[in-house]
């Protein structure tokens, strides 16, 4: 709790700010503190002579990310070869993506080519919500699919027993309870800390992190609840594909063909690279409370980068899919351009 000292210093820093950055949005809560009522999204207006390159480059990606993991979707349903646990969260996981991206992607879009990059209070923390928690459920779906591949590699007999139609919905529903849950915990506590000004966010998307630092009430205990939820969110799950894979590497390693091990490691190394590229950048963002200037462009890579390679990665240099889309005129044309 702030002393009275306190808050006289808050508040003429509040007005320095708003003398130095210009007018800010703002209504007047229990008659003497001034509360913002939109944010800023400066995104990246610091690269003035990039914003049409950058525009170009994310629409562009955007597109393939959608269109790419829209066929996934539509190769899985149709195709009675894909019809298996694996590809079933193969297709989740394609509708998770095209939220992910759509949550954050058109917003940036706009924010790049428009004047006006404001933002409402509750758009904002409505988008932060949804991007944390769309983000966690990846984490987590990410785990599911470590643990369906290691079942498959080292149970192949009872695999299908044991993976059952029942168990694999449920394992794919868990993600995104767990997911909205540890993200509506986060949202709660940064919406209820007082933001007097200024309102201008280094980032492209509402997050946790340039939230708290913009808040002119003590941040301690939402930083707090946003570093244990990061744990739970990122490191958790990160070890737990860790420890799925150190279990898949240890059986293929006692294969004692080269085929029996090529054709073990296939059926994973896809989801470990996804994984890999996820993992890296989510957990750097995250795990350090005061966040970094550099947080937008570590972002970029998992909100943008990453999804557009994920439908590449996992499909079309799969043996199965390739076979399955040689079947698809629908999507003929996808496999004769894609090069390998």
């Amino acid at each position: 709790m702030y002393s009275i000292n306190g808050d006289i210093w808050n508040l003429l820093t509040i007005a320095s700010n708003v003398s130095l950055t210009g007018s800010l949005s703002c209504t007047m809560e229990d008659g003497n503190k001034t509360m913002v009522t939109e944010f800023i999204l400066l995104a990246f207006s610091s690269l003035q002579q990039l914003q049409i390159l950058l525009f170009t480059i994310i629409l562009l990606a955007y597109i393939i990310c959608v269109t790419g993991n829209i066929a996934i979707i539509v190769l899985v349903r149709t195709e009675p070869l894909l019809h298996t646990p694996m590809y079933f969260f193969i297709c989740t996981f394609a509708v998770l993506e095209i939220m992910f991206v759509s949550v954050t992607i058109p917003n940036l879009l706009d924010n790049l080519i428009s004047w006006n990059k404001s933002i409402s209070l509750l758009g904002c923390f409505t988008q932060m919500y949804a991007f944390n928690g769309l983000g966690i459920t990846e984490c987590y779906l990410l785990a599911v699919m470590a643990f369906d591949r290691d079942l498959a590699i080292n149970n192949p007999l009872h695999y299908s027993a044991i993976m059952s139609k029942g168990l694999y919905i449920e394992l794919a529903i868990a993600p995104w309870i767990i997911g909205f849950t540890i993200s509506f915990m986060t949202t709660i506590f940064t919406a209820r800390l007082k933001y007097c000004g200024p309102n201008q966010l280094n980032h492209f998307v509402c997050d946790l992190t340039p939230l708290q630092n913009l808040a002119c009430s003590n941040p301690f205990i939402s930083k707090v609840v946003t570093l244990l939820a990061a744990v739970l969110a990122t490191v958790v799950p990160f070890i737990i594909i860790i420890a799925f894979y150190i279990h898949i590497i240890n059986t293929i390693s006692k294969i004692k063909t080269s085929e029996g091990k090529e054709k073990a490691f296939s059926t994973c190394s896809s989801h470990l690279i996804v994984a890999s590229l996820y993992y890296g950048t989510a957990i750097i963002v995250y795990i350090r409370p005061n966040g970094s200037q550099y947080d937008k462009f570590l972002a970029l890579m998992y909100t943008v980068l990453t999804p557009v390679l994920n439908p590449f990665i996992y499909t079309l240099r799969n043996k199965d899919v390739k076979s399955a889309v040689r079947k698809s005129r629908l999507l003929k044309l996808v496999l004769d351009s894609y090069p390998g």
